[in-house]
C-alpha cells in the first residue's frame, strides 16, 4: 500500500513576493517534508532580486539540493513546465531540467501540454508532442528521472486526451501528476479520474477550488491557484483513500495562492491522512 507524504509547491510565494529562500523557510516552518521548486532557463531579474521563487538552471543544482537538505526538506519534483507541442522551446529546456533534477535530488520533473501554436492542427500537435517526449525520455530513462504529465493544458483537460498523450511514447518514466483543481475546472470529476489512473499517478497537486471560484471559472479556465485544502469543492478523504490503495508512494504537493492557505492546507490534510490511516492502517511519512 502506498505511503502519503505532504509537500508544498513553492508557487504560493508568488503573491507574497517571496524569494526562493523565503519560500523554503516557510515550508519547513509549517512542517512540510517535501517541496516542489520552480526552475527556469537563463537569468530572471525578479528571482535574482529576491522577489520571485524560481531558480535558474544555470546555477549549480547542488545549491538547490543543499537548500532543501539544510532545512530537512526533500524535493518531490521540479516544476519545469514547457509547451510540449513547441519542440523548439521544450526539447532543450526539458533535457536540461532532467539533468538538473538528477543532480539536485529530484525524482521527477513536471511538464504539461500547453499552450499550442495557433496554426497547428490537433494531429500535428500530437506529432510534435511525441517528438518532444521521445527526446526527453531518452535523457530521463538512463538517469531514472520520471516525467510527470500534469492535467493542465488543452489535451490533458479530458481523460481521453490524457490517455492519448500518455500512449505517444512507450516508457516507464512517463507518469502522471493529477492536479485535482485543474481537472475539476475542466469539468471532470477528479475523484473518479484518479480512481481510473491511480497506477500511473506518481505525484498529485493538492489543489482545492473555492465554491465561489468553481461557480465563476469552471468550464472557462483549465487552471488557477487554489484556496486552502478543505475550504473548497474537493473531497480530500476520497482522494487520500485512493492514494493509499496504490502500490507506490505519492506526494500530495499543495498548490495554493498564499502562505495562509499553505498553512491551513498542511494542518487539514495532515488530519485527514491520519484519520484515514487510523480507519484503515497505512504507513504515513
Amino acid at each position: 500500500m502506498g505511503n502519503i507524504s505532504l509537500g508544498l509547491n513553492l508557487e504560493f510565494a508568488r503573491y507574497e513576493n517571496g524569494s526562493f529562500d523565503w519560500a523554503m523557510d516557510r515550508a519547513a516552518e509549517i512542517g512540510y517534508r517535501y517541496v516542489e521548486p520552480m526552475v527556469h532557463w537563463g537569468r530572471e531579474l525578479l528571482s535574482e532580486a529576491g522577489y520571485f521563487h524560481s531558480r535558474s538552471m544555470l546555477d549549480d543544482p547542488l545549491k538547490l539540493k543543499h537548500a532543501a537538505e539544510s532545512r530537512s526538506l526533500r524535493i518531490s519534483s521540479i516544476s519545469s513546465h514547457a509547451p510540449l507541442a513547441k519542440p523548439d522551446i521544450a526539447v532543450d529546456y526539458l533535457k536540461q531540467a532532467i539533468r538538473y533534477a538528477a543532480e539536485c535530488g529530484s525524482p521527477m520533473i513536471m511538464v504539461d501540454d500547453g499552450p499550442v501554436s495557433g496554426w497547428t492542427t490537433e494531429e500535428e500537435n500530437f506529432t510534435l508532442m511525441k517528438y518532444t517526449l521521445q527526446e526527453a525520455v531518452m535523457v530521463a530513462e538512463p538517469r531514472g528521472i520520471a516525467i510527470a504529465i500534469e492535467t493542465h493544458g488543452p489535451f490533458t483537460a479530458t481523460p481521453q486526451g490524457l490517455d492519448r498523450l500518455m500512449k505517444l511514447v512507450d516508457s516507464p518514466v512517463l507518469t502522471i501528476n493529477l492536479d485535482t483543481g485543474n481537472s475539476y475546472l475542466s469539468e471532470n470529476d477528479p475523484h473518479a479520474w484518479l480512481d481510473d489512473i491511480i497506477s500511473n499517478v506518481t505525484h498529485l497537486h493538492a489543489k482545492d477550488i473555492s465554491v465561489e471560484d468553481a461557480r465563476r471559472y469552471r468550464g472557462k479556465v483549465r487552471g488557477m491557484l487554489g484556496c486552502a485544502c478543505g475550504e473548497g469543492v474537493i473531497d480530500w478523504e476520497r482522494i487520500i483513500r485512493t492514494l493509499t490503495s496504490a502500490d507506490h508512494d505519492t506526494v500530495l504537493s499543495v498548490e495554493c495562492g498564499s502562505l495562509d492557505a499553505a498553512t491551513k492546507s498542511f494542518h487539514y490534510l495532515n488530519d485527514v491522512v491520519r484519520r484515514v490511516s487510523q480507519q484503515s492502517p497505512q504507513p504515513i511519512s
